[in-house]
């Protein structure tokens, strides 16, 4: 018995040595696995992602516009003379046909005396010329005189008759010159501009001399605003659009108008549409050239999404965002739309179900794995 003690001793050493070996093996591989696994999830980049969110069918965009009279004329001299009197200020309300200043033409009065005055020595001789002309005819019918006195004295007859037309065309012309000493509003209007006194002198205006503008006058019971819009939207900028204009001297208030026509071309330059919003403007509290924020009511012929603009990825092929797909990370090129600051959006290369990298790394590229990150438990109360 006492020969067996030290050889169970031995036995059971052996035992708790092999224990404690296969222990720290067990152990280390198990550490070797952990360490393999956390560097492995190390090497996979953990992402936030964000679903697109999709717009209403029915939106409004925001432009800028700049009020226009829905008539605008300058009004400048027909004849050359001296303003003798002039009746209407800036500011004032006009009707169509309203005498607006007066104009003395001496030269245009002298010139119309001395046209009547020839017209009335040219009516003269072609009466000469008629009773000439018959008495011939009747000469050579009785074979007294020769055909050719007849054609003659014929011929004379219709240059008279010519000389005649043209002296009265000459009448009628300065008598329209001096129509033009009474400078009337063409449209009912207010005098935005006046730029005559008594006595200054004017000129007729033409191409080769520019004259001074004497008036100028706007209709301002209805105004153009026109508005540039995206190319993008195009297509639902039609006439008969409800439009919205909000300016910053009418804090609060709205005032309603109609988008009237298009000019149906895009503009090469700025990728735009020009459109015109027609607005009534019955008291007049709208003034032309005011800057206006114009609100658009468009229907949204193509569906879109808004995402923050975060998610954008601005590369050498165009506007990207990236999206996580079976695990890995892929890289979707789309076509932006507005730019609403913190969001924008998207008409065309998303779908509200894909989930969009949130502030995607410069290094990251399509294929790579990735790891959406769980969301952030809310706080208990």
């Amino acid at each position: 018995m006492s020969r067996l003690r030290p050889l169970l001793v031995i036995v059971l050493a052996c035992g708790l040595l092999g224990f404690g070996l296969y222990s720290g093996v067990r152990t280390r591989r198990a550490a070797d696995t952990a360490l393999q696994q956390a560097t492995a999830d190390a090497a996979v980049e953990v992402v936030n992602v964000v679903s697109p969110t999709q717009t209403a069918p029915m939106h409004e965009i925001l432009l800028p516009g700049t009020t226009q009279a829905f008539s605008d004329a300058p009004l400048f001299a027909r004849t050359n003379g001296y303003v003798k009197a002039w009746y209407f200020d800036i500011g004032a309300h006009v009707k169509k046909g309203q005498l607006l200043a007066e104009i003395e033409t001496p030269e245009v009065d002298q010139q119309l005396q001395q046209g009547r005055a020839d017209l009335e020595t040219a009516q003269a001789n072609l009466r000469q010329a008629e009773i000439t002309a018959e008495r011939w005819q009747a000469l050579l019918d009785s074979g007294s005189v020769s055909k050719q006195e007849t054609d003659q004295a014929v011929n004379a007859l219709g240059a008279m008759k010519a000389t005649v037309n043209s002296n009265a065309a000459n009448v009628r012309r300065l008598e329209q010159l001096q129509g033009f000493e009474k400078i009337s509003a063409p449209f009912d209007g207010v005098i935005t501009a006046r730029n005559l006194d008594v006595g200054v002198l004017v000129n007729a205006g033409s191409t080769t001399t520019p004259s001074q503008e004497l008036f100028h006058i706007a209709a301002i019971d209805r105004l153009r605003v026109f508005v540039a819009v995206p190319e993008v939207y195009a297509r639902a900028a039609r006439p008969g659009v409800m439009a919205t204009l909000t300016l910053n001297e009418f804090p609060g208030r709205t005032f309603r108008g109609t988008l009237a026509r298009t000019a149906s071309a895009i503009d090469l330059t700025s990728r735009t549409l020009l459109v015109e919003v027609d607005v009534d403007n019955p008291k007049g509290e709208l003034l032309p050239g005011a800057y206006a924020y114009v609100h658009l009511q468009l229907p949204s012929d193509v569906r879109s999404v808004t995402i923050p603009v975060n998610t954008l990825i601005f590369r050498a092929q165009g506007l990207q965002v990236a999206v996580v797909r079976d695990g890995r990370a892929q890289l979707i090129p789309v076509t932006a739309g507005r730019d609403h600051g913190t969001v924008v959006e998207i008409i065309a290369g998303l779908q509200p179900n894909d989930q969009v990298i949130v502030a995607p790394s410069d290094s990251l590229t399509g294929g790579t794995p990735v790891r959406i990150a769980a969301a952030p438990s809310s706080p208990r109360p």
